[in-house]
C-alpha cells in the first residue's frame, strides 16, 4: 500500500508558512484510544485538505499497522531518523492521499538506550522534523504510553499537546501528572510547548460519573485562564467519540474509520472532532484566547455543570 516519491519525499509543493503544527498525542496509560484517534484525525484532516504526517514513535508499530503497513516491509523508519534526522526524509512513506507516515519499528524500542548517552538527546525528533519543513501542515505525534525519552523528543518538538483520555477518575488522577511533565518541558526545553486541549475516548456521556469528570475538566481548563499555564488555553474538544465496535474492527484491516464504516458514528464523531480541533488550532494561531467549551462544540453533547 505504501508509495514512495523519489528519495520518499512527499511529492506536493511547498506548504505556505513552512513549518508545520505538530500536536503531540499522549497519555502515559494504555488502551485509551490515542492511537485511534492519531491515525482517524488524520485521516479526516486529510479529507479536509491539509497534507498531514503522522509518526509513529511507538515501539508497538500500531499507528503503522492501523495504516495498513507492514513495518517489516517498510525501509527506513523513525528509528533511523532519531539517530540520523537527516535520513528523516527518506523515512517518510505515502499513505494515503494527503496523508503521509513515518512509521516505527520493533527496534525502536532500543532507541531511548542508544541515545541515552547522545549530546542534545531530547532534540532528536525535531532535528529529524526541521528536514521535512514546508512538505505538511500538520504533524501527529503518536507517543508511546510512558514519559520515556521518546514522549520526551515528542514534547520537545512539539506545538501543543492533545491528550486522548477516558472520562473516568482516576484517569484525572493521571492527567495531572502528565500536565506537570509538561509544565517542566515549557520551562526548559520548549518554552512555547502548550496543551490544546483533552479528547474523550470510548465516550459516554450519558452518565452521571461521565459528566461530572467532564465538568471538572473544563471547570480546571476555565481556571487556568489567563495564567502562564501551558494549557491556559486548553478546551475539552466536543464531540466525545463514542464507544464504538467499528473503531476496534477497523485496525484488524489496516483502514481508518473512514475506509472501513464511513457512516459508523465514529467516523462521524472523528470528523466533527477534528473540524473541533482545526479550528481550535487556527484560533490559537492567531492570538485569540481559547473559547469556552461550546464555542468547538460540532455535535450535541450534555451541558457542563457550574464548576464547584
Amino acid at each position: 500500500m505504501a508509495r514512495r516519491s523519489d528519495h520518499g519525499r512527499p511529492d506536493d509543493p511547498p506548504a505556505p508558512g513552512g513549518a508545520p503544527v505538530t500536536l503531540a498525542f499522549m497519555n502515559q496509560k494504555g488502551g485509551v484510544g490515542k492511537t485511534t484517534t492519531v491515525v482517524n484525525l488524520a485521516a479526516a484532516m486529510a479529507s479536509a485538505g491539509r497534507r498531514v504526517l503522522v509518526v509513529d514513535l511507538d515501539p508497538q508499530a500500531h499507528a503503522t499497522l492501523h495504516l495498513g503497513h507492514d513495518p517489516a516491509d517498510l525501509g527506513a523508519s523513525v528509528y533511523d531518523a532519531l539517530l540520523e534526522p537527516d535520513r528523516a526524509p527518506d523515512a517518510v512513506v505515502e499513505s494515503r492521499h494527503r496523508l503521509w507516515l513515518m512509521p516505527a519499528e520493533v527496534d525502536l524500542a532500543a532507541a531511548e538506550a542508544e541515545l541515552a548517552a547522545e549530546p542534545a538527546r531530547t532534540a532528536r525528533l525535531g532535528a529529524a522534523l526541521d528536514t521535512l519543513r514546508g512538505r505538511f501542515d500538520v504533524a501527529l505525534l503518536d507517543c508511546p504510553p510512558s514519559l520515556g525519552l521518546l514522549t520526551l523528543n515528542a514534547l520537545a518538538a512539539a506545538s501543543a499537546v492533545v491528550v486522548p483520555m477516558q472520562a473516568q477518575f482516576l484517569a484525572l488522577q493521571g492527567l495531572s501528572k502528565l500536565l506537570e511533565t509538561v509544565r517542566r518541558m515549557s520551562h526548559g526545553v520548549n518554552p512555547s510547548l502548550r496543551v490544546a486541549g483533552v479528547v474523550l475516548c470510548m465516550h459516554e456521556e450519558q452518565t452521571t460519573h461521565g459528566r461530572e469528570v467532564v465538568a471538572d475538566l473544563e471547570a480546571f481548563f476555565e481556571s487556568a485562564r489567563g495564567t502562564d499555564a501551558p494549557w491556559a488555553d486548553g478546551v475539552v474538544f466536543r464531540p466525545g467519540v463514542r464507544r464504538n465496535i467499528k473503531l476496534a474492527e477497523a485496525p484488524s484491516f489496516g483502514q481508518t474509520i473512514f475506509e472501513y464504516a464511513e457512516g459508523a458514528p465514529g467516523a462521524r464523531d472523528y470528523q466533527a472532532l477534528a473540524d473541533a480541533v482545526l479550528a481550535h488550532l487556527e484560533m490559537l494561531k492567531q492570538g485569540e484566547p481559547a473559547p469556552p467549551p461550546a464555542v468547538v462544540v460540532r455535535a450535541t453533547a450534555e451541558p457542563a455543570r457550574p464548576a464547584p
